[in-house]
């Protein structure tokens, strides 16, 4: 399985997109659609993955009810000029195929390769609902795997402020994730059949993951866009200790460029 700079790519270029895009619509704006192509590059935190260049599709809907953004897709089930609710469905894409580790890597952290299962990617269901104030943005959501992957849920708090820099807008953000145990100990520990064949017993327990992000689109005309985008995670103590990661990692980047065109 090729990790997740395409999925890291939508997950982090497309919501601000959207964001920017909705900025200056009214409380029901017409259905737009936008397409486009981008590159990304991501370093994975798991043992042997090492760093990814992945060419990607860009895809993003938004409707008076219903939109599409990336691997995000939801309803609004309220919205006003400060406040709006969503129902949200998005592909969770932390998963692992056993055989993406490095052996070598995972041989000197004391795993066998050959001892682990796969980590699926999963399905999560929730909530979102942002507040537009003249400070920023604050968004909070919580969602649940309903795939019986992880079993867990995570909550996110965001923070972002978008600034008009030349023709463009800049989009700093910065957030908390917390993820639960079963999400944390199922992606980032060791599971216990693994366990049952000699490897070594791992449980981070919940996490909280803080994470910084800068988003800038730049428009060409009336329907382009060039984006550019980073995100960085802080990975905590309880993660970087993981046997199934590289030694040493303390956080997780990705950056993005694209090119996109709305219709």
């Amino acid at each position: 399985m090729k990790k997740t700079c395409s999925v890291l790519a939508c997950l982090l270029v497309l919501p601000a997109v959207a964001t920017a895009q909705s900025s200056s619509q009214t409380e029901n704006p017409p259905s737009r659609w936008g397409v486009g192509l981008g590159l990304s590059v991501s370093n994975s935190p798991y043992a042997g993955e090492g760093t990814k260049t992945t060419a990607l599709p860009l895809l993003q809907y938004e409707g008076e009810r219903f939109f599409l953004r990336g691997l995000t897709g939801g309803a609004h089930l309220y919205r006003s000029q400060t406040f709006g609710l969503d129902a949200i469905a998005s592909v969770r894409t932390d998963g692992i195929n056993a055989t993406d580790f490095g052996a070598a890597e995972l041989a000197r952290n004391g795993i066998d390769r050959n001892l682990l299962e796969d980590r699926d990617n999963g399905l999560d269901l929730g909530l979102s609902g942002t507040w537009r104030t003249n400070a920023g943005d604050f968004q909070l959501s919580a969602k649940a795997d309903v795939t019986g992957a992880s079993e867990g849920f995570e909550l996110t708090a965001k923070y972002s402020r978008d600034f008009t820099v030349g023709r463009g807008r800049l989009t700093p953000s910065i957030g908390v994730s917390y993820l639960s145990k079963d999400s944390a100990n199922y992606y980032f520990g060791t599971l216990k059949e693994e366990v049952a064949r000699g490897v070594v017993d791992y449980k981070p327990g919940a996490v909280t993951i803080p994470k910084i992000g800068l988003t800038y689109i730049h428009p060409i005309g009336q329907q382009w866009r060039l984006m550019t985008g980073v995100q960085y995670k802080f990975l905590p103590n309880k993660i970087s200790a993981s046997p199934l990661l590289k030694a040493d990692t303390k956080g997780e980047g990705s950056v993005v460029l694209g090119i996109s065109r709305s219709f």
